[in-house]
């Protein structure tokens, strides 16, 4: 990165760093609130260790690296949360996400040394759609946080774009961004992006059970680069979610 471009993308990690941090010190009991969602929840016990998580392995670049793509996931789960990691996507879906980019030479991107990597929310479930019980445990309190943290990480992310651009931005899982979903409120705030940002967002299925590799593989064209095949799909995406249009379900099959 150019001084000028590490200037400004240190600047929008400081701000993301101080955010979460005020996010957590405003919630001091949510941890209590997320252990409880973990005990008696279906799946593998853990210790929830960290409520609100920034992604640490930014604090591991350098103005030698470059970022060729902004990832946005939805929010950190059971491995992400853990002390010894702290960092977004390093579960299954991450390792999914690692296996596209190897196998996928002409895009030139390494997974984990060229994409910055951000969340729709900081704030810890065990699976993305247990933030509605989350909010129903917690109360009004963690309920307006929830919304706040997204449209925090929307800011968050208009900074890095800003300091990186031009960057493409893709939008990984948007199956909780429609009304009333989950993430609507970070829907409600992508539309407001300057329009620059917006030519650059691309929206898909999520890296989870491998949903995103197979709507890829089904939807290309005979003789069609991979490049043109995740535009051609992430565009699509992209004006059914933001301009509101109903997005087909992933086929099982």
């Amino acid at each position: 990165m150019k001084a000028g471009v590490w200037k400004k993308f240190t600047a929008a990690r400081t701000r993301y760093r101080e955010s979460v941090e005020q996010l957590r010190r405003s919630l001091p009991n949510l941890r209590r609130i997320q252990q409880k969602l973990a005990d008696t929840r279906s799946g593998p016990s853990y210790r929830v260790e960290t409520p609100v998580v920034y992604n640490e392995a930014l604090d591991e670049a350098s103005p030698r690296d470059e970022i060729k793509l902004i990832l946005v996931a939805d929010n950190p789960g059971r491995r992400e949360q853990a002390a010894e990691n702290r960092r977004y996507l390093v579960g299954p879906s991450g390792k999914i996400a690692e296996r596209f980019f190897r196998e996928e030479p002409s895009l030139g991107i390494d997974f984990r040394k060229n994409v910055l990597i951000l969340n729709k929310t900081p704030i810890h479930t065990p699976r993305t759609a247990e933030l509605r019980e989350l909010c129903f445990l917690g109360g009004p309190a963690v309920c307006a946080a929830i919304t706040q943290s997204q449209l925090i990480m929307v800011k968050i992310l208009e900074e890095f774009y800003q300091a990186l651009a031009p960057v493409p931005v893709w939008i990984i899982g948007y199956s909780e961004m429609k009304k009333r979903g989950v993430f609507e409120a970070y829907t409600e705030a992508l539309k407001k992006m300057p329009a620059a940002l917006g030519e650059e967002l691309f929206f898909y299925r999520h890296f989870s059970m491998n949903q995103f590799t197979i709507d890829l593989h089904k939807q290309a064209k005979r003789g069609e680069t991979t490049a043109r095949t995740l535009a051609r799909i992430g565009t699509a995406y992209r004006e059914r979610v933001l301009g509101g249009l109903p997005v087909p379900p992933m086929d099982p099959g």
